[in-house]
């Protein structure tokens, strides 16, 4: 069965105003992207967060607050990024331990290596997509958006 919009998730991580970016080096140049994916079958979006982080980051995150939603609608922006529609759900995420992000084993195609970025060098780098802005609007103003899970709320005791 096929989907109208495919959903992913992945993870804002930001540690002494650095921010860990996956990079990645194709026929676009060198570009980053936040480490994302799409969320698998029996996988929550919080737990697609966490394998996200580990498969491209290589390192464990505990998974907090949602940060920000990306939409990319293809018939919006003649198919820019490719014609696959998706919602993009973005997680406030710390990493576990001290463990330091590096280039997985299996990396995706194209990516050369995990970095962390300053926050002041942000601007200077071409981020897909280019929210560098927002990021920076969530850093400063911490403004937590509602993620209800069906599975947290307290159920209905039966009459």
């Amino acid at each position: 069965m096929s989907y109208p919009i495919r959903v992913r998730a992945g993870a804002l991580i930001i540690e002494n105003d650095a921010i860990l970016l996956i990079e990645f080096h194709d026929e676009n140049g060198l570009h980053y992207n936040l480490p994302s994916g799409g969320v698998e079958e029996n996988e929550s979006v919080k737990e697609a967060a966490k394998r996200e982080a580990r498969e491209e980051a290589s390192i464990e995150v505990n998974v907090g607050p949602l940060a920000f939603t990306y939409e990319y609608a293809p018939h919006l922006t003649d198919n820019r990024y490719g014609t696959t529609h998706s919602l993009g759900l973005m997680f406030e995420c710390t990493r576990i331990g001290d463990s330091q992000p590096k280039l997985p084993v299996k990396p995706d195609p194209n990516q050369t290596g995990v970095k962390w970025i300053s926050l002041e060098d942000l601007e200077q780098i071409t981020l897909y997509p280019k929210i560098q802005r927002h990021i920076k609007a969530y850093i400063d103003q911490k403004q937590y958006n509602a993620f209800i899970e069906e599975h947290t709320l307290e159920k209905y005791e039966k009459v």
